[in-house]
């Protein structure tokens, strides 16, 4: 008998009640406006802010409106401009070229390797092209960070860390956004924590932060922030950066104080997922999954695997295939971008050069959610069907 799946991959579980609690308390006062408290009053934001610097080890943290406006600051806090070039991966999502580009600056694409990381050997070819990388840890996969470091520390290289698929993640026991310069973080509806839209920002730096801090648009109200430099860090940037709105509220803070919380126990049930998956498709005949190196301490809030040098009829048909028996799944090679999907030759506001190498990889990608409304048993049946279809057309392919 044929196995359906009858999940729903974009189905997040509920906001907890803590969540739903507090975020009643601040629409009954009314207070959203991360500047609006009353009396001696702490503002959600600020005690978001606290909480996670704390969370991650930094020193400072700012909570904006979004993963992609993160980004932006960041850029901007480092002095990126118009007519600036920035490395970052070619194998990422739109809000990271898009980022580069809302700055004025150019992306200088960098290529991928078969475990989806940022190829070193291209980096180090192109890392006198630019004065900053914006490093996408795509889809939770982290490369050798102390290599990356020494390579940009050689060449000067200023590195942003686009976090929004790593949140709770390490490398060599050190938390991704720590590395660099500024740690970027999504709290969009797809990420480990869930405020519908929304993004942190992370630095030890703290002429950094101020200037991120004024651009998110505190006004002269810097004092308020708690995860912040001193106000004598502000003396002279208050006057020379301007305010760029990009705010996180007060009702979202409240949302994503008790997810804070309890990161740790969502992190571990992804991996259990992650590992049901692993497992199933372990040795699928015309498949390659991607090796996780011991000191990469990843959370797995999705799977890839690789489709290496398949004709594109066929990788569609096994797209085809398994999203007839339930299974969605979506795929960086194709011809068009679809729906969250696309690849660096899809931005064609950003100049780009070939890569072959890459892009006999992003040909092979395919990519699927791993939403914690799925149990093990669900993950386990998923596998069950991918390997079928998979194994299915390859064994097709082989007989021609």
């Amino acid at each position: 008998m044929t196995e359906i799946f009858n999940g729903v991959f974009t189905q997040q579980e509920p906001i907890p009640q803590a969540g739903i609690d507090a975020a009643m308390a601040v629409l009954t006062h009314g207070r959203l406006h991360r500047y609006n408290t009353s009396g001696d009053e702490i503002a959600e934001a600020a005690l978001l802010e606290e909480e996670f610097a704390d969370l991650t080890g930094a020193k400072y943290c700012l909570a904006v409106a979004s993963g992609g406006y993160a980004m932006t600051t960041a850029l901007r806090a480092c002095g990126i401009g118009h007519g600036d070039t920035v490395l970052t991966n070619a194998f990422t999502l739109a809000p990271v070229p898009g980022a580069i580009a809302a700055v004025g600056a150019s992306p200088i694409f960098v290529g991928v390797t078969e475990d989806l990381v940022i190829d070193l050997d291209d980096l180090a070819a192109k890392i006198d092209q630019a004065s900053v990388l914006l490093l996408s840890h795509m889809r939770g996969h982290i490369c050798d960070m102390d290599a990356l470091m020494a390579l940009c520390d050689a060449a000067n290289v200023t590195v942003i860390e686009d976090c929004a698929h790593t949140m709770g993640a390490h490398w060599n026991g050190i938390p991704s956004g720590r590395w660099g310069k500024f740690g970027c973080y999504s709290t969009q509806t797809y990420k480990h924590v869930n405020s519908g839209e929304g993004g942190l920002l992370i630095s030890d730096d703290a002429e950094g932060m101020a200037r991120a801090i004024m651009l998110s648009g505190s006004y002269m109200l810097f004092e308020r922030h708690r995860a912040a430099p001193p106000p004598e860090t502000f003396a002279q940037i208050k006057y020379e950066t301007p305010n760029i709105s990009g705010r996180m509220d007060n009702l979202r803070a409240a949302i994503l104080r008790p997810q804070l919380a309890d990161l740790k126990t969502q992190c571990d049930r992804w991996n259990a997922l992650y590992a049901v998956m692993d497992a199933g498709l372990a040795d699928t005949p015309g498949m390659t999954l991607t090796t996780r190196p011991a000191a990469e301490g990843f959370v797995a809030s999705s799977f890839q695997f690789l489709l290496l040098d398949w004709d594109p009829a066929a990788v569609q048909e096994v797209i085809a295939g398994c999203l007839a028996r339930g299974v969605e799944l979506k795929w960086f090679g194709g011809a068009e971008p679809t729906g969250f999907t696309s690849r660096y030759d899809s931005w064609r506001y950003a100049a780009s050069e070939p890569m072959p190498q890459s892009d006999r990889i992003l040909a092979g990608v395919i990519d699927m959610r791993l939403p914690l409304t799925f149990s093990t048993d669900d993950c386990a049946q998923i596998a069950r069907i991918i390997r079928a279809e998979v194994s299915r057309v390859f064994q097709a392919q082989a007989a021609q």
